[in-house]
């Protein structure tokens, strides 16, 4: 019997919640299953969930297809409506073992179970052992944001912050790290916005220190995007001090020019991500920096597009991750007036290129370095990992995936660092 299979689009958070439905479909027995975990944060994402849907059904014919997460959590009706979909979850009955139960043994009355997600007040704690890839475990630490920037659809999605209690998220960790793991990622929709909603308001550099603290045998932590105007004062003397905190950032800055700061509803200004780059380089020389931005927002003019390019430049930036901007239906920002399509593609293609030359003058910087690498791949001799530094790396190594091997870094191509171990 087939176990379930995921299709998981989208952010760091769907990939923890997919092993959370991947062990409740087993629960339930509900083999020969495939669970679409999609993604909204633009209309692309929409689109490639919609065909990764067909393609599916293309290829198992007889499958149950289950479609969730916040694309279908935003427009459930939508995708109940394509013939190839069984059933709708919403984000918050995703998981819920009851949900697989029902759909198992053919009690679900209705095909679209989807709830108001601003209903919902906490987030469970959901425990699992393991991750298919078995190389980096994600822990949800919280869900939802509180802000509500005017581009950004993924409120709707997740509903407002919940974060999970300190004791929950150390026995988590804890769990994966006994079952192997050396790597451990925070992960949430605003993980910055931790701790506000439970007693005393834990910070999330009180989160990391008592993590690090109460789990000794972590090897590896990593934090997933944060917002720089809410990083506190604890995190950033743990970025300081603490070694296994590792030297990655990746910053949900968006873009560079005040002015669309402020019509973003962003709550930063552009001096405030380049004082924050400086600062956390001054604690820690050799941290790296990833850096969310969006291209041709409306209103951006050349001048402020060339605001959000200098960035690259101003904060150090390394690696990019580049979004034409993608108008949202409900969203304040869709009603602005439009950048054209194709400005909007040639703006992103030069961002694009400025953090490819940005990564490749880093590449060049390493040779000669020393790498730590986590294999998560392994083929014919060859070890294929991140570096502490989250660079991709091929290491000549025979290492299984999960393993850490340190070595040298000998060279680079377009794409990644090439290292020999020690």
């Amino acid at each position: 019997m087939a176990d379930a299979r995921l299709i998981t689009m989208g952010c760091r958070l769907n990939t923890f919640e997919s092993e959370v439905m991947r062990g409740h479909a087993a629960a339930a027995g509900l083999s020969d299953a495939i669970i679409v975990n999609t993604c909204a944060v633009t209309a692309e994402a929409e689109r490639q969930a919609r065909q990764a849907i067909r393609k599916a059904r293309r290829e198992n014919p007889d499958a149950k297809i289950i479609v969730t997460g916040c694309a279908a959590q935003i427009a459930p009706e939508k995708f109940a409506s394509l013939p190839e979909v069984d059933h709708v979850l919403g984000n918050s009955e995703k998981l819920e073992a009851k949900s697989f139960q029902r759909i198992a043994d053919g009690s679900a009355n209705d095909r679209i179970a989807v709830s108001d997600i601003m209903l919902v007040k906490e987030t469970a704690a959901h425990l699992i052992s393991g991750f298919a890839e078995r190389s980096r475990a994600f822990v949800e630490i919280q869900q939802g944001c509180d802000h509500r920037c005017t581009f950004c659809i993924i409120p709707f999605g997740r509903g407002n912050n919940r974060s999970v209690p300190v004791g929950e998220v150390v026995a988590r960790a804890r769990k994966l790290v006994e079952n192997g793991f050396r790597e451990i990622v925070l992960t949430g929709v605003d993980i910055t916005g931790y701790g506000a909603d439970l007693p005393g308001a834990p910070k999330l550099g009180q989160l990391v220190r008592r993590l690090l603290a109460l789990v000794p045998e972590l090897e590896r932590l990593r934090l997933s995007s944060l917002d720089v105007i809410e990083v506190d004062e604890e995190l950033l003397r743990l970025i300081a001090e603490e070694p296994r905190l590792m030297p990655h950032l990746h910053l949900s800055l968006q873009a560079g020019d005040d002015m669309i700061l402020k019509r973003m509803k962003r709550r930063h200004l552009r001096a405030d991500a380049v004082k924050f780059a400086a600062d956390v380089r001054r604690l820690r020389p050799d941290v790296v920096f990833g850096a969310d931005l969006i291209a041709g927002f409306p209103t951006e003019d050349e001048a402020m597009f060339a605001n959000s390019l200098a960035l690259v430049e101003d904060c150090g930036l390394t690696f990019l991750h580049v979004f034409p901007y993608s108008a949202r239906s409900g969203t304040p920002a869709a009603k602005m007036p439009q950048v054209p399509g194709d400005v909007r593609k040639a703006r992103a293609a030069r961002l694009r290129a400025a953090g490819q030359a940005a990564m490749q003058r880093y590449f060049a910087e390493r040779i000669g370095a020393p790498v730590s690498v986590l294999i998560e791949r392994a083929e014919d001799g060859l070890g294929f990992g991140h570096s502490e530094h989250f660079a991709p790396v091929q290491v000549k190594s025979s290492a299984a995936i999960g393993a850490v091997v340190t070595g040298r870094v000998a060279g680079h191509t377009e794409e990644h660092l090439l290292a020999e171990a020690a």
